[in-house]
This record gives structure tokens, sequence and C-alpha cells, in this order.
């Protein structure tokens, strides 16, 4: 297998997970909102847990290598802001123990992946 295809497989992963990782980011909201009352952490939360997947759709359509990268970096860095936002949440006692390590491994693996296609899209 090429590694071109190599990034595309890796890419059609990102695309599902990223979507998939936002629609749970929504029904989180929904339920902070609903059931907690909790309105300002949850937006932060729902802004960056749902540009991730945003950021790896306009990546799709990248004008360069460089602005695929460019994409994909920002999608890393709102996965790594929408961690703080889990963890925060939990800490806060917004979330259980269950719900945030649900979380935290799907936003965890995002970043494995972000990481390792910006990587390798670099080296070429």
């Amino acid at each position: 297998m090429e590694n071109g295809q190599l990034i595309i497989m890796k890419e059609n992963v990102i695309k599902i997970k990223s979507f998939a990782f936002a629609l749970n980011i929504v029904k989180l909201y929904q339920y902070l909102t609903d059931s907690k009352k909790e309105y300002i952490l949850s937006k932060q939360m729902l802004r960056s847990g749902t540009a991730i997947g945003a950021m790896v759709r306009e990546a799709e359509h990248a004008e360069s290598k460089a602005d695929f990268i460019h994409k994909l970096s920002i999608g890393l860095k709102e996965a790594n802001e929408t961690e703080y936002w889990l963890e925060l949440l939990y800490q806060s006692d917004y979330i259980d123990k269950n719900d945030f390590e649900s979380y935290k491994t799907e936003v965890e693996e995002i970043l494995r992946l972000l990481i390792s296609i910006i990587k390798s899209s670099k080296q070429k």
C-alpha cells in the first residue's frame, strides 16, 4: 500500500471519528444545559468539540498541502481544548467519571490520529 493510500484511509477514519465525537458532544451539551443547567463551560466544549470535525472537513478541500496541514493543526488545537473543557467539567462534578473517561478516550484517539496525519503529511 502506498503512503498516499494510507493517508486517505486515515483521513476517512478521522472524518468518521470526528463526526461521531461531535454528535456525542452535542448530546453531552444538551444534557448539561437541560439537566445540570450549566451553560458556560458546556458552550465552550460544544464549540471546540464540534470544530474538530469541521476542520477535518475543511482539510478535505484544502488549497495546498500547507493549507491541509494548517487546517488539521487547527483541528488538533480544538481537540486539545475540548479535552481541557471535559477535564474541567469532570473536576467540577458536572459529568461523572464513566462519562468523562469515555469522552476522554474518544478525544485522545482523535488527537493521536491528527498528530499521525499531520506528521506524515509534513514528511512528504
